[in-house]
């Protein structure tokens, strides 16, 4: 009720209102589906560079915001941009840091809260960007903010920097093996649109996805993936693997946790060497668990005794 209630409050961006800029705030609200579902896979990429955002925070409105899957908790946000005429321009994989000025309630003082997130729009969304984003409460003090006090027309600043730019597309690797948890799925939505989108360069003939999620209410973009899986058979697979679903649940599919043996099941094996990259993204346990903390080059947990190498695997 609360994101209806807001997405009332709709203004237009902070721009000059020539004709023109009115009509691009308005495409942004009709020609690109919000709805995951509803999004085919586009390739559309451009070099590291190009980003409207840059090293400096840039504010722009929020446009609208939806709730994303059945958990309630995790929801899409539309932001604008600074040029509404152009696309974010945003390299493949690479994302952007907010910042909002937010109360500490424990220093009692507003402090600026900078965060990163993974923009799941491709380039052919002009005007406009969009961001997945999991609410945590009161324990995800910018989460919180975006996801429930941030009216529609209220203003986030956004920059772009060097080191948020991740290994690019298109991708030299024929197999690529993904692996992610919770909204570590946003990186993951951004290579599968260089790979799959019509017109894609990648050497990739092969990409399989275990998604791990708690419930099946808290799958984010599984209809996507599932159709995008069904458009491209024999080239896609897309395994979801629940780790706390009700006993009497109509899912049928992987439960417990990514390990070693779906890991063997569904991802390419170390062995096809050069041919093989494996991206992770999800929270710090599952990077420890199956490869190692991000900012340690060397592979261990899992995938290190499976015997994959640092070459083979990208920790986002």
């Amino acid at each position: 009720m609360l994101v209806r209630l807001l997405s009332r409050q709709r203004v237009l961006p902070n721009f000059q209102h020539t004709s023109s800029n009115i009509k691009s705030f308005f495409s942004t609200m009709t020609d690109y589906p919000m709805i995951l579902s509803e999004r085919p896979a586009v390739c559309s990429l451009v070099p590291p560079g190009e980003c409207q955002f840059t090293p400096t925070f840039q504010s722009v409105p929020l446009l609208d915001r939806i709730p994303c899957g059945t958990g309630g908790t995790s929801f899409i946000l539309r932001f604008g941009l600074p040029d509404a005429t152009k696309s974010m321009g945003l390299s493949t994989c690479a994302c952007v840091l907010a910042k909002a000025e937010l109360m500490d309630t424990n220093k009692g003082e507003v402090v600026d809260v900078i965060r990163p997130y993974t923009p799941i729009s491709a380039n052919n969304q002009v005007g406009c960007f969009d961001l997945l984003i999991k609410d945590y409460g009161e324990n995800g003090f910018m989460s919180k903010y975006l996801c429930e006090d941030l009216a529609v027309g209220g203003t986030v600043d956004f920059k772009h920097i060097d080191f948020n730019v991740k290994i690019q597309a298109p991708f030299k690797h024929k197999k690529i093996g993904i692996i992610a948890g919770g909204t570590g799925i946003t990186p993951m939505m951004q290579a599968l649109h260089a790979i799959l989108g019509e017109g894609s360069t990648s050497a990739t003939t092969e990409v399989s996805f275990l998604y791990g999620s708690q419930r099946s209410d808290d799958i984010l973009g599984g209809e996507m993936l599932d159709a995008w899986a069904k458009q491209h058979v024999g080239k896609f697979t897309h395994v979801d693997v629940l780790s706390n679903e009700p006993e009497d649940s109509e899912y049928s599919g992987e439960k417990g946790f990514i390990d070693r043996a779906k890991i063997e099941k569904y991802l390419p094996k170390a062995s096809d060497g050069d041919d093989v990259m494996i991206f992770v993204c999800g929270p710090p346990i599952m990077y420890k668990i199956l490869c190692g903390p991000r900012d340690q080059k060397e592979i261990t947990g899992v995938l290190g005794e499976m015997g994959y190498t640092p070459s083979q695997v990208f920790k986002f």
